[in-house]
């Protein structure tokens, strides 16, 4: 076999031989899930659903069963366990896709729900829609040590602060967060007290502290993520990305310097194949990511999926530049 024959040839198995990352797929007819969140304790994924707001359970089998369901949440996106293992704390709106959606609500709904993971009955229901005037897109949250929770606003480009016992203000709305369509997207918190955010249209990230939010510092990094949205914080210096709109791949970055500047350290591969990836969760030492499939909700010609899977992330180092 001559040589370019024996290349090609190389080439071609290659691609066949690739096969995407470990799936656990479900039957969840029209729901398109966005937020996810693993439970140890019961060994159970959480998944909302943009569509219908129903917010399920997804069993290492992909076994999808409702945890509640209740037509006026419209859509859920973020989804978190309270430190206390008793309670999932869902962002509510009404921003895009809910095939429940209505003059009066959409794009104007933003509400936190907290549920029993016991019962699926609902705890606690915040509303923040007089916060900031406008539209509003409640995206995703994160808890501190006590509690307190901080949530995305992607379309009023702003954070917000709900205390434990209910009480939501403006934690920081700053002129660096603005831009077109959806912002603010993924947030998580630091244990040295500060706030990583990403931008979905910009593909920023930026370090907000929390006993001064005025002070906004974008992280530098030599690149930019678009389509940036779900994070996950590996320790003190390692930020995992779910970056979809086309780019549909996992990042990981890390910091020598407290987040005033990080590098890309790992990323998956295009043969993972990743359907729209939104969010991410650990179980264990494994990063779960979820596909959420919004692809298909842009497209008219495209029929309502039944199936849509979560999938595992294998990071894979990049080489590091020379310097």
């Amino acid at each position: 076999m001559n040589k370019p024959l024996l290349l090609c040839f190389l080439l071609f198995y290659g691609c066949i031989a690739i096969k995407p990352t470990t799936r656990i797929d479900f039957d969840a007819p029209d729901s398109y899930p966005e937020g996810i969140a693993y439970d140890s304790v019961r060994q159970i994924y959480y998944v909302s659903s943009a569509r219908t707001g129903t917010i399920g359970k997804v069993s290492p089998q992909g076994v999808y069963s409702v945890l509640h369901a209740d037509s006026s949440l419209k859509s859920t996106y973020g989804l978190k366990i309270h430190p206390d293992g008793k309670r999932l704390f869902a962002c509510v709106g009404d921003a895009n896709y809910s095939k429940f959606t209505s003059a009066d609500t959409r794009r104007k709904m933003i509400r936190l729900i907290s549920v029993d993971l016991t019962s699926g009955k609902r705890l606690s229901d915040v509303d923040l829609s007089g916060l900031v005037p406008g539209k509003h897109f409640p995206n995703d949250l994160t808890f501190d040590p006590t509690g307190t929770i901080y949530m995305t606003d992607s379309f009023a480009h702003a954070i917000y602060k709900i205390t434990p016992d209910g009480q939501a203000s403006v934690l920081a709305k700053d002129k660096k967060f603005e831009t077109q369509g959806i912002g603010l997207n993924g947030i998580v918190y630091h244990p040295s007290g500060f706030l990583l955010v990403d931008n979905s249209n910009t593909g920023q990230l930026y370090k907000v502290p929390i006993s001064n939010p005025q002070n906004v510092q974008k992280v530098a990094i030599d690149q930019y993520f678009l389509g940036a949205d779900g994070l996950l914080l590996s320790g003190n210096n390692r930020l995992t990305m779910v970056v979809n709109g086309g780019n549909d791949k996992v990042f990981q970055i890390t910091t020598e310097d407290n987040w005033q500047s990080a590098q890309l350290a790992s990323t998956t591969l295009i043969a993972d194949r990743f359907t729209y990836p939104s969010t991410a969760t650990r179980n264990g030492k494994d990063i779960w990511v979820m596909n959420a499939k919004f692809n298909e909700l842009v497209d008219s010609n495209a029929i309502p999926a039944k199936k849509f899977a979560l999938q595992l992330a294998v990071l894979k180092p990049v080489p590091k530049p020379k310097k």
